[in-house]
């Protein structure tokens, strides 16, 4: 497995590749914000340890920006701060762990073994037991759906139909198909309860719901989800 060490420090980054490397991991690491997010968006890890206070673009604003660009991949915060505010701040901004420096080692590796096996397929998301995308946070297990942290409800058929255009995410779909794939060939719907459902997502996850990041209109052949 993969692991992106984001951190400006050269004595802690030698220190950390050589246990890693050593547990079997293979470690690239980037020392500041702005070459920790090109190089979590360009490659495929398994795993990123984002510090907070970093040159250029601090840890926070990195884990915001891969969370709204669709990357789920786990972060594991470093901070040097101890105050519950910035804890709570780094996970509603996309951090899955955080681990206040200094740390021992043997935390730090217990810390990636627990995130690495709540995350079976965390390198792109796609059949993850959670799958994030700007500031919601999907819980496929357990049918959970929250905005910066906030619980969302959502009815049965938005559930099914955001998991469905999540799962075939790039792929286009006209209403036609999402009726059947969702609602199922004995459902009487009308292609109209697609728009309305989409409607409905759209108001409750995007951010911007007139001018929708993800869950996208493709006109004249229906709609797909984008990340």
């Amino acid at each position: 497995m993969t692991i992106l060490l984001v951190e400006d420090e050269p004595g802690l980054i030698l220190t950390l590749t050589d246990r890693l490397v050593s547990e079997g991991f293979e470690v690239e690491s980037a020392t500041d914000g702005l070459a920790g997010l090109k190089a979590a968006l360009g490659g495929k890890f398994d795993l990123i340890i984002l510090d907070v206070m970093l040159p250029k673009k601090n840890g926070y604003d990195v884990a915001r920006d891969l969370r709204q660009k669709g990357v789920a991949t786990p972060i594991l915060m470093l901070t040097a701060k101890g105050e519950t505010i910035d804890k709570v701040l780094g996970l509603k901004l996309g951090a899955d762990d955080y681990l206040t420096k200094p740390f021992e080692v043997l935390e730090l590796l217990a810390r990636i073994e627990a995130l690495l096996r709540r995350s079976p397929n965390q390198t792109n998301g796609i059949n993850a037991e959670v799958f994030r995308f700007g500031s919601v946070s999907i819980d496929f297990k357990r049918a959970e759906v929250s905005k910066m942290g906030e619980r969302i409800d959502l009815s049965a058929m938005e559930f099914k139909l955001l998991h469905y255009l999540i799962d075939n995410r790039g792929n286009v779909h006209s209403r036609d198909q999402l009726l059947d794939a969702v609602w199922g060939y004995d459902a009487m719907p009308t292609t109209r309860t697609v728009d309305v459902h989409i409607a409905w997502l759209r108001q409750k996850l995007e951010e911007n719901p007139r001018h929708p990041q993800f869950i996208q209109t493709v006109h004249g052949l229906g709609y797909k989800f984008a990340a």
